[in-house]
């Protein structure tokens, strides 16, 4: 199943499925067995096994909905202000060069939030708000394309490997004698 913004329900689905489990419930009262519940509600008998054992325990409010199963790490306002703090670039931040990596962004959330996020959290935030990864644009102004090409026509020949010869029976286990 695929999950909106990369993760969890959405509030709508929650609500479904939370209504799914009372229509269970109510049918549990009735004594209907699990088998005709599951096919009915189109869900699994280990799902309403689930369920039931729920609701014999702490009735109908055990199965409510707990809510998302993770709250974001940074609210929608603090990500429009980490936007602003990218946006200023890396220099205003303190690093040489021009390149935000993951990390350098997870230093940036540590110190204007406080909140410690995994370089793996990182990529799914941003992920989740849009962004993706950035390759260049453009060549360097310093490449000289005559010097490539020469490598390519004289250095490379040398340098590669030889491709492996292939014609009928040259495989190992087809060569007389091979075993």
């Amino acid at each position: 199943m695929r999950y909106a913004r990369g993760g969890g329900l959405t509030a709508e689905r929650r609500v479904f499925r939370e209504q799914v489990r009372f229509e269970a419930s109510a049918r549990f009262g009735a004594g209907e067995t699990t088998s005709v519940i599951a096919r009915d509600l189109r869900v699994s008998e280990r799902s309403v096994e689930r369920w039931r054992r729920a609701w014999r325990e702490g009735g109908e409010d055990a199965l409510r909905s707990a809510g998302p199963a993770s709250a974001p790490k940074l609210s929608d306002d603090q990500f429009a202000v980490l936007e602003r703090e990218l946006g200023r670039g890396t220099a205003a931040h303190g690093f040489e060069d021009q390149r935000w990596t993951l990390a350098r962004v997870q230093v940036v959330i540590g110190r204007r939030f406080r909140v410690p996020l995994s370089v793996t959290a990182v990529w799914r935030l941003l992920k989740a708000h849009g962004w993706s990864w950035q390759a260049p644009a453009r060549r360097a102004l310093e490449r000289d394309e005559g010097a490539v090409e020469l490598w390519k026509q004289e250095v490379w020949p040398q340098v590669k490997a030889p491709r492996r010869r292939s014609w009928p029976g040259s495989s190992s286990r087809t060569r007389p004698g091979s075993r």
